[in-house]
């Protein structure tokens, strides 16, 4: 039997125990419970003591967890995927430790949830858009008809070219999706792109009264640009992107 161990979910204001919630791991059907310091809880469950590796099952119960937590509380403090301690004292001098970022998070991420928006130009559009640029067609033209090596300085050209049209297209998606949903927003962070084709990952945190203006927003872009780009719009999430904590047990 491997040592059991004390799996973390997350963190929530509260000062009362949370009861009536579990979480399937490692095959067995487990209770989520909480550990606590002042106003403050870590969502917990007893696991065995290993290194968790991020696959898609496992990643999918922790955000279940998460996800779960956050129809019970209104302020929630993520907590990154497969951070295990030894034992429940661990995480109490863990909290201990946190508590003064815990305390001044808890106010900014009140009633607030992180929401992802991802824009992805579809490969006829991205096309045209080529096939209308001046410069890109300057450098096709340029090395059309060379020999290989005579064409290496045109091909470097076209490369950068492309790169300029990419660029100018994330511009373009910035003014007409970030930049309006950022009004609507509490805060924004703009990520990279995760594909060759993806002209916008950002992620936005909302408060839940202004999440139906969010939305309708969302939809009207969607509306105008859906010929041209596929869209991926999820959430509610907790903070992930917002909070930025290390989860370290100081030697005392």
């Amino acid at each position: 039997m491997s040592e059991t161990g004390t799996y973390i979910f997350c963190g929530i204001q509260s000062e009362k125990p949370l009861e009536g919630l579990s979480v399937e791991l490692e095959g067995e059907t487990r209770e989520l419970y909480t550990i606590h310091y002042k106003d403050a809880a870590m969502v917990a469950a007893k696991a065995p003591m290993k290194i968790y590796h991020p696959k898609k099952d496992n990643l999918m119960m922790h955000q279940k967890v998460v996800s779960q937590v956050m129809e019970h509380y209104d302020t929630v403090i993520p907590v990154s995927f497969g951070n295990v301690f030894k034992t429940d004292d661990d995480v109490a001098v863990l909290l201990e430790n946190l508590y003064p970022q815990f305390s001044k998070l808890f106010p900014e991420i009140k009633g607030k949830i992180e929401v992802g928006l991802k824009a992805i130009g579809k490969q006829n559009w991205l096309e045209q858009q080529a096939r209308e640029n001046p410069e890109i067609s300057k450098a096709q033209k340029s090395a059309a008809g060379k020999s290989e090596a005579a064409a290496y300085y045109d091909r470097i050209k076209l490369g950068g070219a492309a790169q300029n049209l990419f660029k100018s297209l994330q511009k373009e998606m910035e003014r007409e999706m970030f930049e309006p949903l950022n009004e609507i927003a509490v805060a924004s962070k703009k990520n990279d792109p995760i594909s060759e084709k993806m002209l916008l990952n950002a992620a936005f945190l909302i408060d839940r009264d202004q999440e139906k203006a969010f939305d309708q927003k969302v939809n009207e872009i969607h509306d105008k640009w859906q010929d041209r780009l596929d869209f991926s719009y999820s959430g509610p999430w907790a903070a992930y992107n917002f909070v930025n904590i290390k989860l370290t047990v100081e030697d005392g």
